[in-house]
């Protein structure tokens, strides 16, 4: 007997593809968190001019080309702190570019924002560093044992002690692409798969119930398992949904977390809110002749920027950042999600050049709000982000 099909009853599966529009092999360990996965496919309108002796509507052919947009929203959750990353770390790469994970290491000495370690560490600028509750990013590589970070640790590490695992992504010229998989309960209903999906808009929104992140992107092409026909996804049938394992959903707590800004970073207590946003530009190969799917994915220039705003206090660091927005003097920003090990994201920004701020007096306490303050750098390497 057919049933409604109730909107809880779904799981989501991210896999990085090969090759563009290449539906990835995937495992149990490919699942992750998710809140919401819009989707929304068009056939190209167009509009047909020959005369047939009436004025009704005579159709139009099939094999149109196809335009698949999708937007997905998730919670952060905490992950495993493997080589492979979180669950939608997919979905990160694909919006920046690279992921490079470190294990952590055995630290021999700390000086400040200066880290000596027992071997070599292997890090690159930009990659996070994690201990503790607190992420951090190198700002600099001293020598093949020493970096130096973007601001100190909360608690300093002592001899001896290990920095933890991290992943980080990292920007680059050219895009990946990933498939996304929707299966449902029962497995009699239609499952769905994007496939070549690219990501357009990447957000993150502190300071809410929950931390958030929103995904947006063009895709190459929908499948369904109703109407799958062989070759879609260069698949010869629907895949089946893994075998269910264990899968910890444990999110995090939307007021949990650390901010520092300025041209030498200070830790802010007066945030009340911030979103980051990067955007790709990003277009489809979708003109050409021959196909009625995208080809390729195309970004255009990138441009992150950052909202935020924080109460006003009659200290240097907060009279800092309206000086910079004054002066056109660009400061750091670094943005840290949760406080618990296996439950941090870090978003880096080395260069902000902040706008202005809008005074909001309609509270008690007078607040400061800054817009679109846009992050520059040299050649990709405006933003880093990372989880640990």
């Amino acid at each position: 007997m057919a049933v409604y099909i109730s909107s809880n009853s779904n799981r989501f599966y991210c896999g990085a593809e090969l090759t563009y529009g290449q539906v990835p092999n995937i495992s149990s360990s490919n699942r992750m968190p998710a809140v919401k996965l819009s989707t929304k496919q068009q056939i190209e309108n167009v509009v047909r001019k020959d005369k047939i002796g009436s004025r009704t509507f005579g159709g139009l052919p099939t094999g149109g080309r196809r335009r698949t947009t999708f937007q997905l929203n998730t919670y952060m959750t905490s992950w495993f702190s493997g080589p492979s990353g979180p669950g939608y770390g997919p979905l990160f790469q694909a919006g920046l570019g690279t992921g490079a994970y470190s294990a952590g290491g055995a630290i021999a000495s700390v000086s400040g924002t200066t880290l000596r370690f027992s071997a070599p560490h292997g890090l690159s600028v930009g990659q996070a560093v994690a201990y503790s509750g607190d992420i951090r990013f190198v700002a600099l590589v001293v020598d093949a044992s020493s970096i130096q970070v973007n601001a100190a640790f909360s608690v300093v590490p002592g001899p001896g002690a290990s920095t933890g695992a991290t992943m980080t992504y990292f920007p680059s010229t050219e895009l990946p692409s990933v498939s996304v998989f929707d299966y449902w309960s029962p497995s009699s209903a239609v499952h769905r798969i994007l496939c070549g999906a690219g990501i357009d808009q990447m957000i993150v929104k502190v300071n809410g119930d929950f931390h958030e992140f929103e995904f947006q992107g063009l895709a190459q092409d929908l499948i369904d398992s109703s109407s799958f026909s062989g070759e879609i996804g260069q698949l010869t049938s629907f895949p089946v949904e893994p075998a269910l394992a264990a899968f910890d959903y444990s999110i995090v707590s939307g007021n949990l977390g650390q901010v520092w800004m300025g041209a030498v970073p200070n830790r802010f207590y007066t945030l009340t809110a911030a979103q980051l946003l990067l955007d790709n530009a990003l277009d489809v190969r979708h003109r050409e002749f021959g196909s009625s799917v995208p080809r390729a994915l195309s970004p255009g220039t990138r441009a992150v920027s950052v909202d935020f705003e924080l109460y006003e206090q009659d200290d240097n660091a907060t009279k800092g950042l309206y000086q910079a927005a004054k002066q056109r003097s660009p400061i750091n920003v670094m943005l840290q999600l949760g406080q618990e090990p296996g439950q941090l994201f870090g978003a880096y920004l080395k260069s902000v050049l902040p706008e202005v701020p809008e005074f909001d007096d309609g509270d008690n306490r007078l607040k400061w709000r800054f817009k679109n303050s846009r992050a520059q750098g040299t050649i990709d390497d405006e933003i880093t982000v990372a989880f640990g």
